[in-house]
């Protein structure tokens, strides 16, 4: 993959940059880290600048996240509530805990977009909910750019950095990202034991 990265940034620049980070958006099994910490290596061996690269990448994140926020908006509350209605009987859940998870995104949406766009894998996600939930379309924006604006710039630094040992951030990241995923799944355990533990005090 990283050859592929490497002959795209060659081939086209700052475009590459950009298509690159937007794809990743779309599609997040497409590292962003290996991405961002090559194009700071770039930056040390060709014409690419880092705030180039930085630019380049932030319009990428923020068009990708356009995009995912627009899927959002196709899955209405209503939309999923008549998928529950369905279906929702094979995950045990009910229409009204729909509601209670956007009750939840219109409180709390504003911090999760924005921090979620620090974490790997969230950072792209977090953009439907956003769509979905009927976030205001400027601060997603806002939020969206600000977010992503330091993750590019911290990656692109670090690789310009270290040049030619940029993977080792690469190593560094994947720690981050587990550590972030556990800390998620922890979290989501003790949230689905207390709801559980609702429902059949309720039952």
């Amino acid at each position: 993959m990283e050859q592929w990265i490497t002959e795209i940034m060659e081939a086209y620049g700052y475009l590459g940059v950009f298509l690159l980070i937007a794809l990743e958006n779309l599609f997040p099994p497409i590292p962003s880290e290996v991405i961002l910490a090559l194009g700071g290596f770039m930056t040390t061996k060709s014409g690419l600048s880092v705030f180039g690269v930085i630019a380049a990448a932030t319009a990428g994140s923020v068009a990708g996240a356009i995009c995912l926020y627009g899927v959002g908006k196709m899955l209405s509350v209503n939309r999923l509530e008549i998928l529950i209605l369905k279906y929702g009987k094979f995950l045990r859940l009910k229409s009204e805990d729909i509601r209670k998870s956007y009750d939840w995104f219109d409180r709390h949406g504003s911090w999760a977009v924005f921090l979620g766009r620090l974490v790997p894998l969230i950072r792209s996600l977090i953009s439907v909910p956003a769509g979905s939930t009927g976030m205001s379309f400027l601060p997603f924006l806002v939020l969206t750019t600000i977010g992503s604006l330091i993750w590019n710039t911290a990656l692109v630094y670090l690789g310009s950095a270290v040049g030619a040992s940029w993977e080792k951030i690469v190593g560094y990241m994947d720690l981050y990202s587990n550590a972030v995923y556990a800390l998620l799944a922890l979290g989501a355990v003790v949230i689905g034991v207390l709801f559980l533990r609702k429902r059949v005090l309720k039952s």
